[in-house]
């Protein structure tokens, strides 16, 4: 494949060993024994993290308290704040959709920016956005001045598909993942295909990078939170050229310095979820996590159900997995099938499902 864009970075020592440590991290992470109930709890806040940060980088003004309660509790009575709920509630649904994509390993496009963008931008529903057809510029709020200029509109579509054919060919040929992941989000806020959604979009293509290329760890670290922390820094590796125009510099700039730091942070995420994983799971329990490990992912998310009732129902299985309730019998008919549930009530109509003896 014959590649216009080829970015320019170094496979350091330094970038080696962060390599390295990521997956160490990530092996030590998969192989800890860590209860249903407790991964659901940290993907959880995870995602209220992601959803909060990613949009407070971009101005957001929700606390990470208001941003739990637009989700968990559907609460929109924020005067002056409409705007920003909507937001929230935007990059929930985006990151809910990022993980099925990635899980179907879907093929990484120009459709499927497309798409992100549109829930990112004008929720559920959208219609995948087209690119921008008019040049935009990112300024400095407080002075006024120029702090980017994107590349043309004209210029965008031609550096989009090159954008797409090079990640492709990253993964075809076996390019690291966190590397993979760290370049799509620099060059996708770089051409800035939009007028605005960009930062937050760009974010969420590296999630599902990470996530497609089992990078993910089930969704129970936030990558947004790392780069609010410092948000200064954040910024300052994404200008890898000290001239504000696309092409006067940031085109062909060596990108070795963001990449470190995408995956510092990256690294850091990883040593923080493995100590908090490993902090709330006990010895005592391994004989329990042994029998989890037995059980797919659709059942396990399912699991905490049951700390708050004896039975659940096909209704029950279809709010958590977010399938038709069809397929919530079917999945829970196999569940019987393997010996995780057990049916009481003799028909459809009053059909429910208890644990297993094993699982209780």
């Amino acid at each position: 494949m014959q590649l216009r864009w080829q970015p320019k970075y170094e496979l350091s020592n330094e970038t080696i060993d962060f390599l390295m440590k990521i997956a160490s991290l990530k092996d030590a992470i998969s192989n800890t024994l860590i209860t249903p109930k407790i991964e659901a709890k940290l993907k959880h806040e995870a995602r209220l993290k992601s959803t909060h940060f990613s949009t407070r980088i971009e101005g957001n003004r929700l606390s990470l308290k208001q941003t739990k309660d637009v989700i968990d509790e559907n609460k929109k009575d924020f005067f002056g704040r409409e705007r920003d709920v909507k937001e929230v509630e935007n990059y929930w649904n985006a990151l809910i959709e990022v993980g099925k994509l990635a899980l179907k390993q879907t093929i990484f496009s120009e459709e499927l920016i497309k798409k992100i963008h549109a829930l990112v931008e004008k929720g559920k529903k959208a219609k995948p956005t087209p690119y921008r057809t008019a040049q935009n510029v990112i300024k400095d709020s407080m002075t006024g001045g120029i702090v980017y200029l994107p590349p043309e509109a004209k210029d965008v579509p031609g550096l989009m598909k090159e954008f797409v054919n090079w990640v492709k060919w990253a993964e075809k040929t076996k390019v690291p993942v966190p590397v993979i992941a760290a370049l799509v989000h620099y060059q996708f806020v770089t051409v800035h295909p939009y007028y605005d959604g960009n930062g937050r979009t760009a974010r969420l293509l590296a999630t599902f990078i990470l996530q497609k290329g089992n990078f993910g760890l089930n969704g129970m670290f936030s990558l947004e939170e790392y780069h609010a922390r410092e948000i200064e820094t954040y910024y300052e590796k994404l200008s890898t050229h000290p001239h504000h125009n696309y092409y006067e510099g940031r085109e062909s700039a060596d990108l070795t310095k963001w990449v470190i730091y995408f995956l510092k942070l990256v690294q850091d995420a990883f040593t923080e979820l493995k100590e908090t994983v490993q902090s709330q799971t006990s010895s005592g329990t391994k004989k329990n996590l042994e029998n989890m490990k037995e059980l797919d992912r659709r059942a396990r998310e399912i699991y905490p159900l049951f700390d708050s009732s004896v039975t659940i129902t096909s209704l029950d299985i279809s709010r958590v997995l977010k399938v038709k309730k069809r397929m919530a019998a079917y999945l829970a008919k196999d569940w019987v099938k393997k010996g995780f549930l057990v049916a009481v009530g003799e028909s459809n109509k009053t059909r429910a499902y208890i644990l297993a003896d094993k699982y209780k």
